[in-house]
C-alpha cells in the first residue's frame, strides 16, 4: 500500500504571550519554537503502521522553506521512505493555493491513500484536506479515528458530534483527514533524526510545477487578527442550591433576559 502524508511545521502558541505583528494580520513568530503540526504527527504514525502491516511505501510532503525540512526528517525517522519539500518562495498561501500545489505534486505519484491532519495548529483551518480530495477527484472521509484497508476498499471510523462514531466503507484510492488519538505516535530520538538526515530529500521549486497564476491566487484573506478583550473574570456564587439559584436568576434578569 502506497501512502502519501501531507505535513506542516507550525509555531508553538500554547502557554506563551502572543503579540500581533506589524501588519495586524498575524502574530509575531520570531521568538516562537516550531514543531510538527499535532494532527500530522498522528498521520505519519498511521501511515507507517499501515505500511508495516501491508507493505508498500510512505511519502511525506510539505510546503515550505529549508527550516521546514525538520518535519520531513522527523517523518523519515518515524519510518517514511521518501520526503518531498515544495519551495513556495514568497507566495501567499491559503487553503485553496495549498491544495492546488499539493494536488499537482501528488498527481504524478501512484498511491492508495492520501492522509492529512484534520486541521492545522497555527490557523485552525480544516479546509486543506477536503479541498485536496476535490482537486484529486478522490473519495474522502474527515475526522477519521480508525482505518482498516482490505483490497480495493477500506473500513473507516469517523468521529461525529456528541461523542458518536460512524463506521463506513470507502473505495480506494481515497483521502482521509486524521484525528488526534487514532494511535500513539512513536518516540523519535535525536539520533534517529540525525540518521534520517542522510536519507534523500527531494526539493521541488514551485516555479517548476506548471501551475497557472489563477491556481496560485488565494481565495481567502485575513483582514485583521486581534487579541480577545480582557474581562473582569468569573464571579463565584457560593451558598446552598436555593440561594445560588436565586442569585443566578437575579443576574440573568439584570442582563435583560426575560424568564
Amino acid at each position: 500500500m502506497n501512502i502519501i502524508v501531507c505535513i506542516k511545521r507550525v509555531p508553538m502558541t500554547q502557554e506563551v504571550d502572543l503579540e500581533i505583528d506589524a501588519n495586524g494580520r498575524g502574530v509575531k513568530t520570531d521568538a516562537l519554537a516550531y514543531v510538527i503540526n499535532d494532527w500530522d504527527n498522528y498521520c505519519i504514525e498511521e501511515a507507517v503502521r499501515l505500511q508495516e502491516s501491508l507493505g508498500g511505501s510512505v511519502t511525506a510532503i510539505t510546503i515550505g522553506g529549508e527550516d521546514d525540512e525538520e518535519v520531513l526528517r522527523r517523518a523519515l525517522a518515524m519510518g517514511a521512505d521518501r520526503a518531498v519539500r515544495i519551495e513556495p518562495g514568497t507566495r501567499e498561501l491559503d487553503g485553496f493555493v495549498i491544495s492546488k500545489i499539493l494536488a499537482k505534486a501528488i498527481q504524478g505519484m501512484a498511491c492508495d491513500l492520501v492522509l492529512t491532519g484534520v486541521q492545522a495548529d497555527d490557523d485552525n483551518n480544516g479546509s486543506v484536506g477536503i479541498l485536496l480530495a476535490e482537486q484529486l477527484g478522490l473519495s474522502h472521509a474527515a475526522v477519521v479515528t480508525g482505518v482498516e484497508p482490505a483490497g480495493a476498499t477500506a473500513t473507516v471510523r469517523v468521529e461525529l458530534e456528541g461523542g458518536m462514531d460512524e463506521v463506513s466503507t470507502i473505495r480506494l484510492p481515497s483521502l482521509l483527514t486524521i484525528q488526534t488519538g487514532i494511535n500513539e505516535p512513536r518516540y523519535v530520538s535525536i539520533m534517529g533524526i540525525r540518521k534520517a538526515g542522510k536519507k534523500e530529500l527531494t526539493v521541488i521549486p514551485l516555479s517548476d510545477m506548471g501551475l497557472s497564476e489563477d491556481d496560485l491566487t488565494p481565495r481567502t484573506r485575513i483582514e485583521e487578527v486581534f487579541l480577545p478583550p480582557e474581562t473582569e473574570g468569573a464571579e463565584m456564587i457560593e451558598g446552598d442550591a436555593a440561594s445560588v439559584a436565586s442569585e443566578l436568576i437575579r443576574i440573568i434578569k439584570e442582563k435583560g433576559v426575560n424568564l
